[in-house]
């Protein structure tokens, strides 16, 4: 009887590891997914910055659209093995649908353990995670009489400095916050200018 009472003990406790196996390959994919998102939020605000002087580029990073996924993907890898777990395979892509983002699959580096279980032993769990990007500013609307890049007509006998005013400022409102951001100033380390969190918003989803 007490050797059954142990086996049971035993049991329950391989039940335990497989778990908490399961629940860190969980929070390895969380954050593998949350990285390469984040990273991908990153090159969004930095290719905008760096396009300041292409109005016609504006849209596409603002609805980020324009990032090198590989990149992120190697980001997902990386904190993939700081929660002891890897990407499986080809397990870091693009999501297909009509959102911005990343699914991850990851897989567990090491074992569960001695266990009363056979074959369990060297048993590594997967997950995996989502997670979305998701644009929080607009740009503002054309008034009557600008034109598609939102510069002004020029007036009827303007001399050719006129005609040519350059790029204007790329003004945002992002979540009711209104930022006003200088081609001829484009550090975007300057103080004042939008954070990565401030342009877009990242989070898990199904």
């Amino acid at each position: 009887m007490v050797a059954g009472l142990l086996f049971l003990a035993f049991a329950y406790f391989a039940v335990g590891q497989a778990a908490a196996s399961r629940n860190g390959a969980q929070s390895a994919a969380d954050a593998a997914a949350l990285a390469a998102a984040q990273d991908a939020r990153e090159q969004l605000r930095d290719g905008l910055f760096a396009s300041l002087d292409e109005p016609a580029d504006w849209p596409l990073y603002l609805q980020g659209e324009l990032y090198d996924a590989a990149r992120a993907c190697l980001a997902a890898g990386s904190f993939a093995a700081r929660n002891d777990a890897e990407v499986a395979g080809a397990g870091c892509r693009q999501l297909e649908d009509q959102r911005q983002g990343f699914t991850v699959r990851v897989r567990t580096t090491g074992g569960m353990g001695a266990s009363v279980i056979p074959g369990t032993e060297h048993e590594q769990s997967e997950a995996r995670a989502t997670a979305v990007i998701e644009p929080k500013c607009a740009l503002p609307e054309e008034e009557p009489g600008e034109d598609g890049d939102g510069d002004a007509s020029p007036a009827p006998g303007a001399d050719d400095e006129d005609k040519d005013p350059g790029p204007g400022q790329l003004k945002l409102t992002c979540d009711g916050q209104e930022w006003s951001i200088d081609p001829g100033e484009p550090d975007p380390t300057r103080p004042g200018y939008p954070r990565a969190a401030d342009l877009f918003a990242v989070r898990l989803a199904d």
